[in-house]
């Protein structure tokens, strides 16, 4: 889960690029970097850190030029220092940098078939690199002394044949332009639109509409799966669709966790999508408890309120905020390690104790990965008062690790690992538990746009849209992902830092 920003203007960019990012914060809170391209001048400024911290002033007045890309990421497995920042960039041909949002699940591949046929150093455990030194291999493959438009789509089919997982990219192209393109099966969001000016129109590509809305462009569409699209220094647009059979299969978590409310993906408006997951789970309750006996329903903030509001709404219980929440916390599931993990909870949220005290409560959340963050959640609710203290999930169980880009611990770790409903309310100590239905989520989801054929719910039910997951890899997956394997990372990383120190 990252965020991607590439925008073509007639005036600098480095403002705008800088706001599309801040939007974008909550796809990636660990590494932020903005790339601008001035008249055969390229400017980077990459960093660890939240946007605001990696841009200061006298980064912002470096970065010239009228065409750039940006980057927000939080870290996958093995990808988690300063030298993972993006945008990265390659040389050869014609001088490439990349964004890029997802994972592919055959790098180690990739990565050995670079360095032995392509003759391609890679320098980070990042496949984000890879990405990028595929796509300039097959750019290569041209031998022009400049890039045509013919010659950037025949590269991106070429990624689209040698490149397996999730993938929305933006890449910049020195003196050419900025093309974004998305995996055939469309798994990560990837919109673009354009703006009008006294100087010209102008083209953004992006993660998110959202992105678009703050800078004042007009969405046009989402990037189709295995599509490209390409704006040159000109500023004019290009489409054409490079995967011979592309599969609309996005992922499902986008619309129950990831994305801002306020951001059309593929077609669906978040918000309403998560109004119908209330809907879905209200019946749910209504026709599995009978004695449903709720005095009010807390959401745990943030983005489970839109689905707290519209489940209240149809039980008709009252809706009440019962917690406060420090935005100046990370989020909890991708922290490294359960100890940090649980202070963090603590100074994360903070219960109005009159809004639980006496009463029966029905926490509800987005999803639960680990459980660790919810146990203490309904902790904090009895110690605040309550009586009575339920729980509810807008999602299925995740049962299984995602493999497409979201660092969800390895599946040993996840609270539905091997647990049934009533075994998971008791680890986390509620009363009593309720999920929604894998079939419910991809109703409410899906009702926004019926063209979407299927949705990637590998985390719920463990099916893979790209195929090619084999337990080996998960074995390997999980192997990278666990508490134990990032703490010995982090040890790897303080002896390394001593010895710079003492050498």
């Amino acid at each position: 889960m990252c965020g991607v920003i590439g925008m073509v203007g007639r005036e600098p960019v480095n403002q705008w690029l800088y706001e599309a990012l801040t939007v974008l914060q909550h796809r990636g809170q660990d590494a932020a970097g903005i790339m601008t391209y001035d008249g055969g001048q390229l400017n980077l400024r990459k960093s660890n850190g939240l946007v605001r911290d990696v841009f200061r002033t006298r980064h912002m007045r470096r970065l010239t030029g009228t065409m750039g890309i940006g980057h927000v990421r939080y870290p996958t497995a093995g990808c988690e220092s300063e030298a993972e920042a993006q945008p990265f960039y390659v040389n050869s041909p014609y001088g490439i940098s990349l964004a890029h949002n997802g994972n592919l699940i055959n790098s180690q591949a990739l990565k050995q078939e670079l360095f032995v046929s392509d003759l391609r150093h890679i320098n980070t455990d990042s496949d984000s690199e890879i990405l990028l030194n595929v796509f300039a291999h097959e750019l290569a493959r041209s031998g022009k002394t400049r890039v045509e438009v013919d010659d950037l789509f025949a590269a991106v089919s070429g990624v689209h044949q040698r490149c397996r997982g999730a993938y929305s990219a933006v890449s910049m192209i020195n003196g050419c332009g900025i093309v974004g393109f998305r995996d055939p099966h469309g798994i990560r969001p990837l919109c673009f639109g354009e703006r009008v000016t006294p100087l010209g129109r102008e083209y953004a590509i992006a993660s998110e509409s959202v992105a678009l809305d703050v800078l004042g462009f007009t969405l046009l569409r989402e990037v189709l799966p295995g599509e490209a699209v390409f704006i040159d220094m000109d500023g004019v647009l290009h489409t054409r669709q490079c995967a011979e059979q592309p599969t609309h299969s996005p992922c499902i978590f986008e619309y129950v966790y990831l994305s801002r409310p306020d951001s059309i993906v593929d077609g669906i408006t978040v918000h309403k999508a998560r109004l119908r997951m209330g809907e879905r789970l209200a019946a749910k309750i209504q026709r599995d408890w009978p004695g449903f006996d709720a005095d009010v329903i807390i959401p745990i903030p943030d983005t489970s309120r839109t689905v707290a509001m519209q489940l209240a709404y149809e039980l008709e219980v009252k809706y009440r905020e019962g917690f406060i929440k420090n935005r100046y916390i990370g989020r909890t599931f991708i922290m490294p390690g359960q100890a940090v993990r649980k202070k963090s909870v603590r100074q994360k949220l903070n219960p109005i104790p009159v809004e639980f005290r006496g009463q029966n409560v029905l926490l509800v959340d987005d999803s639960i990965v680990r459980g660790t963050t919810s146990q203490q959640i309904v902790q904090l609710a009895r110690d605040a008062g309550a009586a009575k203290v339920y729980f509810a999930s807008a999602a299925p169980p995740v049962r299984y690790p995602n493999v497409y880009g979201i660092d969800m611990p390895a599946a040993e770790e996840l609270i539905a690992h091997n647990r049934d409903e009533e075994q998971i309310a008791k680890v986390i100590g509620a009363d009593r538990l309720i999920y929604q239905d894998l079939e419910d989520l991809k109703a409410a989801v899906g009702a926004g746009n019926p063209a979407i054929p299927r949705f990637d719910c590998s985390c719920f039910d463990g099916d893979y849209v790209t195929g090619e997951v084999s337990p080996e890899y998960l074995a390997g997956v999980s192997a990278l992902r666990s508490d134990a394997a990032r703490s010995r990372r982090r040890e790897e990383e303080l002896e390394n830092v001593a010895l710079h120190n003492h050498s």
